[in-house]
Order: C-alpha cells, then sequence, then structure tokens
C-alpha cells in the first residue's frame, strides 16, 4: 500500500516538477518563433461575432502562444520513460514497482496521448506557420474527427481483440455485452468527449477542469487496485496543474489542440479501462455542457434563425452577461470537482 501511494502521489509531484523545469525552455522558444495564431476559425464559417468580440481582448490575445499543451504531454512522455528506463537498467522491487508502462494497463493510454497530440501539434503548427489563408486555419473540422475516428478504431480495436472486452458496465445493473458494436460505441464516445474540447476558451478554465477529471479516474482506478491507470492519471494531474500555474490570468500560453485533443481522447481510453464510462458524461460534465450548448446554438440559429446563448459554448454565455472570466472559471472548477466526485462515487459504489 505504501509502494502504491508512492507510485501514485509521488510520481504526481515529480510530473509537476518535471513540466514545472521545462516550462522556460518551451516559453523562450514560444515567443521566440512567435508561436501564435494568425486567424481565428471561433464561430460559424470561421467568423466572429460581435458578441465574441466583446468578451475577448484580441489584441493581447493574438500575442500569446497557443501550443502550451505540449507541456503537459512531453512532461507526462519524459516521466513515464524515465521511470522505465530506471526499470530496465536498475531492476529491483522498487523500480519494478515505480515503473508504471505495462502491456494491459496504460500502453494504449500512451500511444492514445501521444497519437492525438501530435494530431493536435500539425493543426496547431499549421494555424501558426500557414502562410495561405486556408493553412492558417489549421486542420477542417472533420479532417480532425476523422483523425480521432481513426485512433478510436485502433483503440476499440485493442480492447476488443486484445484485451477481450466487449461490453460495458452500467452500475447497479451489471455488465451489457455490446458485441461488435462495441467498436463504434467506442469511436463514437471519442468523438464526443473530442468535442468537449471547446471548453478551452477563458485562462485557466479547461486546465482545471482536466485536473478534476484525471483526478477522479485516478481515484477509481486506485480502488479497483489499476495502480499503473492510476498512476499514470496522477502524472496527468501533475503535468496539467504545471500548465495551470502558467496558464491563470495573465497567461503565459493556452493550452491549443495538441493540448485538448490528447487530454479528450486519453480520458476516453481511461474511461473504458476502468470501467467507468457511463459515469463519463458525470465526471466531464463541463466537456458535455460546452457541447451541447453549441449544438443547440447552431441548431437553433440554423432552424429558428434566433440564438439560445449570448455566445456559445456556455461558459462564454457568462461572460457576454457581465460575468469577469475569473469568475466563470473558478465557479466551472467548483461544478468539475463535484461532479467529478459525484461520478468516482457512482462508479465505485
Amino acid at each position: 500500500m505504501i509502494l502504491n501511494i508512492l507510485k501514485v502521489f509521488g510520481l504526481s509531484a515529480f510530473s509537476f516538477f518535471v513540466a514545472l523545469f521545462l516550462t522556460p525552455i518551451f516559453t523562450h522558444y514560444f515567443y521566440k518563433y512567435k508561436m501564435w495564431k494568425r486567424e481565428s476559425r471561433s464561430g460559424e464559417n470561421n467568423t466572429i461575432s460581435e458578441a465574441f468580440k466583446k468578451i475577448h481582448n484580441f489584441d493581447s490575445e493574438i500575442k500569446t502562444p497557443r501550443i502550451g499543451g505540449v507541456l503537459i504531454w512531453v512532461s507526462v512522455f519524459v516521466v513515464t520513460m524515465v521511470m522505465w528506463l530506471i526499470s530496465v537498467i536498475f531492476p529491483s522491487d522498487l523500480t519494478l514497482k515505480l515503473n508504471f508502462l505495462s502491456k494491459n494497463q496504460t500502453w494504449l493510454i500512451l500511444f492514445t496521448l501521444m497519437a492525438a497530440s501530435l494530431v493536435g501539434l500539425l493543426d496547431d503548427i499549421l494555424q501558426i506557420l500557414g502562410r495561405s489563408k486556408s493553412l492558417s486555419l489549421g486542420l477542417s473540422l472533420k479532417k480532425r474527427i476523422f483523425l480521432v475516428l481513426i485512433i478510436g478504431a485502433v483503440g476499440a480495436w485493442w480492447f476488443f481483440f486484445k484485451l477481450g472486452m466487449s461490453g460495458i458496465h452500467i452500475p447497479f445493473f451489471g455488465e451489457i455485452d455490446l458485441g461488435y458494436f462495441f467498436i463504434p460505441f467506442f469511436m463514437l464516445v471519442m468523438v464526443g468527449i473530442f468535442s468537449g474540447g471547446v471548453i478551452d476558451g477563458i485562462d485557466g478554465l479547461a486546465g482545471g477542469i482536466m485536473a478534476s477529471i484525471f483526478s477522479a479516474y485516478a481515484g477509481i482506478a486506485f480502488f479497483q487496485n489499476q495502480i499503473d491507470v492510476a498512476a499514470f492519471c496522477a502524472v496527468m494531474v501533475g503535468g496539467i496543474l504545471a500548465f495551470l500555474w502558467f496558464n491563470i490570468p495573465p497567461a503565459r500560453f493556452y493550452m491549443g489542440e495538441t493540448g485538448m485533443l490528447g487530454l479528450t481522447t486519453t480520458i476516453t481510453v481511461i474511461a473504458f479501462l476502468t470501467h467507468a464510462v457511463v459515469v463519463l458524461p458525470i465526471i466531464a460534465f463541463p466537456l458535455i455542457a460546452a457541447t451541447i450548448s453549441a449544438m443547440i446554438q447552431v441548431f437553433s440559429k440554423k432552424y429558428f434563425k434566433k440564438k439560445i446563448f449570448l455566445v456559445a459554448p456556455i461558459h462564454h454565455h457568462f461572460q457576454a452577461k457581465g460575468w469577469p472570466p475569473y469568475k466563470v472559471t473558478m465557479r466551472f472548477w467548483i461544478i468539475s470537482i463535484i461532479m467529478a466526485i459525484i461520478g468516482m462515487v457512482i462508479a465505485l459504489i
């Protein structure tokens, strides 16, 4: 038990300090090479509404790097590889125990994080360095969804054929076998959570929410004795908190697609590994709320020619109503923590 606690909480702190150490290096190059976006693809048809402009200071935001999510996944990758190499070079009961890279628990999580983060990085790089109008808008939403579906297909194949998983666990009712429908269901969940990436838009908002989500799944995995998964989640939390340290107002950098795409797809894999995918909408409630509010807004504008929210997603609606950004952020943090606790309790009992 002591080693398990050290493995989870100790490595989380280690990840935090690794990310803090890497931050000045990344920040130097972010600003040296002006790694901020030239164009915005916000709004319908890549246009920006007047209401959206009123709640954002584009003059200051345009000069802030949009690629800060690199800090999270690079620090997680570094910690993972360091602990694995130590266990290989200096094998002992302690080093083998602290290594959390395992085929049956965390290989797929690491693959998903790296693959999706690199797709997001490509999108960010195109927006930063793209010379033409089309390239400066990055990968289109259709292309990003297509690539997420590919990653989801790989993950679903691994679960179905390698891990022998074909069902989902319903709290209080038990297992429901989906058969081959498990594969499209997995892919659909991954795309759905990926769409929740629209929550990124206010300094500190996404970082705090993501930290609470991964913390909840770390707790679920720990009580299920999936210690490697719990350790990976905890390492993710450490990296996210280090990012958050520099993302609170005034933000030194923003997460960008490389952060949000990597984090949202990784959550899906962890939810299935911990048999807690049914409570994912509860634990990740702010992501779901942001997605649904954006969909409602688009549907209402298209078919009824009127807006339900002043600005969508919903966190921008509260900004437009006059809430200062810090109030929106901290109240969404509170909601996220409470919902994460509720979802974790339901999953565990």
